[in-house]
């Protein structure tokens, strides 16, 4: 579902579109019950799928309304804030390390580039001062060990 499918405001009993966020209730395809999917417009696929309660005709999902919609909201944009953070975790590495009496943090930032998958490997002072920046492959491994031989060798580039 694309923004372009849905108006901007829609308040059914199976479809909630509204604050930027579309909620769906669906048929579960692994059992009889329903589901719930919640897309952040724009976006292609859901940021969150989940169980979706049942009607008292226990036949029929329970409609969609106003409270339960904005707590979806809320837990959507958990996700998606979840899996962003751990992803600039995965992207984005740092160690701080002590060489000849100088405190020195060494930063990998993956360049996540499907035709050119790299990382640049950056120092800085206490200051905050860039100390040198050298290009390596998106596999370079750092950890203190790296980082003081990085330091140790001139800020050559890691073979």
């Amino acid at each position: 579902m694309t923004s372009a499918d849905v108006p901007a405001v829609v308040h059914e009993d199976r479809l909630w579109c509204d604050n930027g966020w579309s909620a769906r209730v669906i048929k579960n395809e692994d059992d009889e019950g329903w589901a719930v999917e919640m897309v952040k417009d724009g976006e292609a696929e859901p940021a969150l799928v989940g169980p979706w309660t049942m009607g008292r005709d226990k036949k029929n999902p329970k409609p969609l309304d106003v409270s339960a919609f904005n707590t979806l909201v809320k837990t959507a944009a958990e996700v998606i804030r979840r899996h962003e953070q751990q992803l600039h975790a995965t992207l984005h590495k740092n160690v701080a390390v002590t060489v000849r009496g100088q405190r020195v943090t060494v930063a990998l930032d993956i360049v996540a580039d499907e035709d050119d998958p790299h990382a640049l490997l950056s120092a800085t002072d206490v200051l905050g001062e860039s100390l040198a920046q050298v290009r390596v492959g998106a596999g370079f491994k750092l950890n203190v060990g790296s980082a003081t031989g990085w330091i140790e060798d001139g800020f050559r580039k890691p073979v």
